[in-house]
C-alpha cells in the first residue's frame, strides 16, 4: 500500500506533494504520504531551464510528484527535486498512489463488514498480501482473477479471505493481458477481396468470454496483425490460436494461402 509505512521518506524515493507556500527561493510542500511533513523544493531543482518567475512553474495548491534528495530527521528537513523526475516516473507514481488509496479503502470496507479493527485486518491480511505480491492492490487483482485460494495459501485466515475474495471479485477488474501475431493471407481468385474479408470475419467472430477482445489491423496486404486481450495468458493464447486457425482455414478452403506467426 505500502502497509508498513515509515515515518520519513528515503533518499531517491518519489513522493506526492502539495504546494503550501511559494517564495523567491523555492516552494514549501506537504508530503501527503508522510503525515504532511514539510519539504523544500528549491528553485534550482524546479526546472532544467532558467527560471525567471518561480510562480510560472509552481503554484500554491498544486500537486507534484517529487524526488527526495536529502532527508535529515533530526532537523526535520527534506530536500526535494522536480526536475529529476522523469515523465515515466511521474505517471507510474500517480498510478501507484491511486491504487494504494483504493487498497486502503478496500481494507477499511472489509474491516467494517466483518466487524474487525482495521489494524487487525492490516496485520492478518494487508501485510501478508504486500509480502507475497509487492503491494495490496496487485494481490487484490490476483484474488479477483484466481479466487480465495491464493489468500489462504499466504496464511490469511478463511474468515477474512472469503469476504476479501468476494468483494475483490465484485469490485476489481484485473488488467487484461495482450498477445499478438501476424496473419498472412493471400488468394489469386477474382473475388479475392471478398474471400479475404470472409477469412478475417471468421477470425473476428471467434467465440470469446465477455472480458476478452479480438482486434485485427491491416499492416500491408497480405499481412494483418491479430491481437487478443484477455484476463490471462492461457486464455489469450487459446483465443488467438482459434482465431488464426479459422482465418487460415477459410482462406485455404478457397485455394488461397494462409499462415500465422506469433509476435513476442
Amino acid at each position: 500500500m505500502p502497509i508498513r509505512k515509515f515515518e520519513w521518506p528515503e533518499r531517491g524515493e518519489l513522493v506526492l506533494a502539495s504546494v503550501k507556500k511559494v517564495t523567491d527561493h523555492g516552494a514549501y510542500v506537504a508530503l501527503e504520504e508522510y503525515d504532511n511533513k514539510e519539504g523544500l523544493l528549491h528553485r534550482s531543482e524546479i526546472s532544467t531551464s532558467w527560471i525567471r518567475n518561480i510562480r510560472h512553474h509552481v503554484r500554491e495548491g498544486q500537486k507534484l510528484v517529487l524526488k527526495v534528495l536529502r532527508v535529515n530527521p533530526a532537523k526535520r528537513h527534506i530536500d526535494l527535486s522536480k526536475k529529476r523526475v522523469t515523465k515515466r516516473g511521474r505517471i507510474d507514481k500517480i498510478y501507484t498512489f491511486k491504487h494504494e488509496r483504493k487498497a486502503e479503502t478496500f481494507l477499511r470496507v472489509i474491516a467494517k463488514k466483518i466487524k474487525k479493527p482495521t489494524k487487525e485486518l492490516i496485520e492478518k491480511a494487508g501485510i501478508p498480501m504486500e509480502e507475497a505480491y509487492g503491494d495490496v492492490y496487485t494481490a487484490l487483482e490476483e484474488t479477483s482473477r484466481q479466487g480465495q485460494e491464493i489468500l489462504t495459501k499466504i496464511g490469511i485466515p478463511p474468515d477474512i479471505a472469503q469476504p476479501l475474495a468476494e468483494l475483490a471479485h465484485e469490485k476489481i477488474r484485473p488488467p487484461l493481458v495482450e498477445v499478438k501475431g501476424i496473419l498472412q493471407l493471400s488468394t489469386i481468385k477474382p473475388d479475392g477481396v471478398k474471400i479475404l474479408k470472409k477469412a478475417l470475419r471468421a477470425a473476428q467472430k471467434t467465440a470469446v468470454p465477455k472480458t476478452a477482445k479480438i482486434h485485427i489491423y491491416a499492416i500491408t496486404p497480405p499481412r494483418y496483425r491479430l491481437k487478443v486481450e484477455a484476463e490471462d495468458y492461457k486464455q489469450a493464447e487459446t483465443i488467438i490460436q482459434k482465431a488464426s486457425e479459422k482465418a487460415v482455414k477459410t482462406i485455404t478452403k478457397t485455394g488461397g494461402e494462409g499462415s500465422f506467426k506469433r509476435e513476442k
